[in-house]
């Protein structure tokens, strides 16, 4: 081999040595999705990509199963587990099977906070609520009894029976609806966050109950079948669809009347927090305790309650007057 071959060689090698070390010094934290191709959670990613490029030395690792499965999630985590990543942060699918894998990660010098939807505490170091559970669960009542002045009928159409935030905002929204006496709750129904099973509970819901007033939906694969559903009907002006969605996803909805508003907090917003959390625990920066505030960047701080919770910002109406300025963001 000639001098300047070896020469070369030598410096490519070193190179490569430096791109393994800089890269090694990266911080590799886990966002792990309730399933993958949810545009709510992709949006999630953008906000998670966001505070990564902020903190400089932090690397996203965007991953879920396919489907809403607890069974799926498990094996997503196990196999970060086996690359040693730094943190995770996760939507849960079922917040009590995923603790014994999640205090396997904790065990192994993993950070482990959950979002969005929460995981038993002794599977994880803290929660983050996108907003408060009370707020939402009057929020999801109220939207639907603003467009009912006379009261009436509406059924709730769910993620998966087992969701922890969906029950917790709907329990909430039970309590709210005592200020609604004239307004009846008909069924619960679970779409477990997949179109095409969401639309079929809708259609049900709408033969069942033929004086249906409301689908309530407080998930944004819910929300969208529900009101496409409504429109094939053509029910659009009997029936209404509100609950949590996208902007982006309820604009045409929004406009063919099938919904007359719905409410989310920005999921941009939601990764973002989430990772600045993660980073603040992972660093040292921070504890997970209640009473601790926690930085989360341009999202301010949040403080934790007794059971490591906290509560990222207050929900955000959308309609027919401001739906198509969001939809241009997520």
């Amino acid at each position: 081999m000639s001098i300047l071959k070896k020469a070369l060689t030598a410096a490519t090698l070193a190179a490569t040595l430096m791109g393994t070390a800089a890269h090694a010094e990266d911080k590799r934290i886990a966002v792990v999705v309730k399933a993958l191709g949810i545009g709510f959670f992709d949006a999630v990613d953008k906000g998670a990509e966001e505070a990564a490029k902020q903190l400089g030395d932090v690397k996203i690792i965007y991953t879920g199963p396919t489907k809403t499965t607890a069974e799926g999630q498990i094996d997503v985590v196990n196999a970060l587990i086996a690359q040693k990543v730094d943190a995770i942060a996760i939507s849960a699918n079922d917040k009590d099977a995923l603790v014994p894998v999640l205090k396997k990660a904790m065990d192994r010098g993993i950070t482990v906070i959950s979002f969005d939807s929460g995981v038993a505490p002794a599977g994880r170091a803290m929660q983050l609520n996108p907003s408060s559970t009370d707020l939402i669960g009057k929020m999801l009542i109220k939207m639907a009894a603003d467009q009912m002045p006379d009261g009436g009928e509406v059924a709730v159409l769910s993620a998966s029976a087992t969701a922890t935030n969906q029950n917790a905002w709907i329990d909430a929204m039970k309590k709210a609806m005592s200020a609604y006496p004239n307004i009846k709750l008909d069924e619960v129904a679970y779409g477990d966050d997949m179109a095409d099973k969401s639309y079929r509970e809708a259609q049900g819901l709408m033969q069942k109950y033929p004086n249906l007033k409301a689908i309530i939906a407080p998930t944004t694969v819910g929300i969208q079948a529900a009101a496409q559903a409504v429109e094939d009907a053509k029910k659009v002006g009997q029936i209404n669809v509100t609950g949590l969605g996208l902007p982006s996803e309820m604009a045409g909805h929004v406009h063919s009347g099938a919904s007359m508003g719905f409410a989310i907090w920005n999921p941009i917003d939601l990764g973002y927090a989430a990772t600045m959390i993660a980073d603040q625990l992972m660093t040292k920066k921070a504890e997970a305790k209640p009473g601790a505030t926690i930085d989360m960047g341009r999202m301010g701080k949040v403080t934790l309650d007794g059971g490591t919770e906290g509560a990222m910002s207050d929900p955000f109406f959308y309609d027919a007057k401001n739906v198509d300025e969001f939809a241009k963001i997520f």
